[in-house]
């Protein structure tokens, strides 16, 4: 991998630097629509005829069956059933701690409150491809079941024999998920935004995905007959920042572990060491051929940076303005710099906090906002599967003191009919009703 010095780079070769992987959005864009509009005309037919286009199997039943999850545990390993279980305690610990009590405030008669309401319907995406994420199952279906959605669903695609991976089935069965269907790509997620015969339609879609996935998610949550989505999930992504005290094992390999997610992902790597880098890179170099990623791997890293800086300070600039999916502090004292970060999915401290194991086990949530989207929106939390719900009560003080104010700010604006719904209550308590 090149190493490229920040500051001798001019503007555009910055932004260059900086540039996540393109994709045809127009081309695809078409392709998306047209699966959806299939969907919603043509439900199960259409979703069976897409897999078999894309996925190349043919099902004769969308959905996961008892037998099939029963089976499945006699596949899965006891150790990593324990896994599972600890993983998923974990984030249900982490999650139940976001349950904030009611809001209330009250003054002059009148008092506004806030219920927070479990969202009634969840359609949960699990990418399949090359590798079962069973973390993202319990990433998303875990804070389903803290918030209390009554139905939560989960598509996920099958494998060449119409089969789903035997870990995906029991770690979704743990996490009490209601129904789970073989079904991948943008006609899963047009099946669960409009319902099928077989779906059960969701009211808002969770989980990342490829780009097809994303923008499918985008689209849908255009129209009020579809749903909304949590967040822009797309392709991963990493960026460490490492001075002279980073270990460069421990570097290449966070950077290696996200170039292994896809062809799509992204890593980089910014150090005011250049011995660093130049380690980092031969480390890279020699670890790729052993490992069962390999094509996948240098796909990603042709698409990856790494970047001799003057400085912490010019690195956190640079994070900042790239606004990474995760954020790795390999630098002395990494906790006293958390204030200076402005933007990132989440950030990981020093030596021993590898990004993987926030993919599984610290209990925080690892769906998280990529392509810079982590500058205005937060990765996943149980606020994200609620709603909140205000709600207002006016005493008839409270109506005669703060009354006259709302009648002034309503003329102001030229709505005389707001005016007048204040006015003719104050007016009844006054004991005039014939003005």
């Amino acid at each position: 991998m090149n190493i490229l010095t920040w500051n001798e780079l001019n503007e555009t070769e910055k932004q260059t630097c900086l540039r996540r992987p393109s994709v045809a959005r127009q081309e695809m864009e078409e392709s998306v629509r047209a699966i959806i509009e299939a969907v919603r005309k043509n439900g199960d037919v259409a979703i069976k005829q897409f897999t078999k286009q894309f996925d190349k199997v043919e099902l004769s039943e969308l959905s996961v069956n008892r037998k099939e999850i029963t089976d499945a545990y006699a596949m899965v390993e006891q150790d990593t059933l324990e896994a599972m279980n600890l993983a998923i305690s974990r984030i249900r610990d982490f999650h139940e701690l976001q349950i904030s009590e009611t809001v209330s405030y009250e003054k002059d008669g009148v008092t506004c409150l806030q219920l927070r309401k479990p969202i009634q319907s969840v359609g949960l995406y699990v990418p399949g491809g090359s590798a079962p994420l069973i973390s993202t199952v319990m990433m998303l279906a875990v804070p389903a079941a803290v918030a209390g959605c009554p139905n939560k669903i989960i598509c996920t695609p099958a494998n060449a024999e119409g089969q789903i991976n035997p870990n995906i089935l029991v770690a979704s069965d743990l996490c009490g998920i209601d129904k789970i269907y073989k079904i991948g790509g943008a006609q899963a997620i047009a099946a669960m935004a409009f319902g099928t015969e077989t779906v059960v339609k969701a009211n808002k879609i969770f989980g990342p995905g490829n780009a097809w996935v994303t923008l499918a998610k985008q689209i849908c949550s255009e129209t009020a007959e579809g749903a909304s989505q949590d967040l822009p999930a797309g392709p991963s992504e990493v960026m460490v920042i490492a001075d002279a005290t980073a270990n460069a094992e421990f570097v290449a390999w966070d950077l290696l572990s996200q170039a292994e997610h896809g062809v799509d992902s992204q890593v980089v790597l910014l150090s005011t060491e250049r011995d660093l880098l130049e380690k980092v890179s031969e480390i890279i170099g020699k670890s790729i051929t052993s490992l069962s990623r390999k094509n996948i791997i240098e796909g990603a890293l042709k698409n990856s940076r790494l970047v001799l800086v003057k400085d912490i300070k010019q690195a956190i600039e640079i994070s900042n303005q790239y606004a990474p999916e995760h954020l790795i502090l390999q630098i002395a004292e990494s906790e006293k710099y958390l204030n200076q970060i402005d933007a990132a999915g989440s950030v990981f401290l020093g030596p021993w906090t590898p990004e993987s194991l926030g993919d599984y086990i610290t209990g925080s949530n690892h769906v998280l906002p990529t392509y810079g989207y982590a500058k205005s929106y937060s990765g996943l939390s149980l606020k994200d599967f609620m709603l909140t719900i205000s709600v207002q009560r006016a005493s008839e003080s409270g109506l005669m003191t703060v009354g006259p104010s709302a009648e002034r700010l309503a003329k102001l604006e030229g709505l005389q009919a707001h005016a007048q719904a204040i006015a003719v209550r104050r007016k009844s308590l006054a004991g005039d009703n014939h003005e």
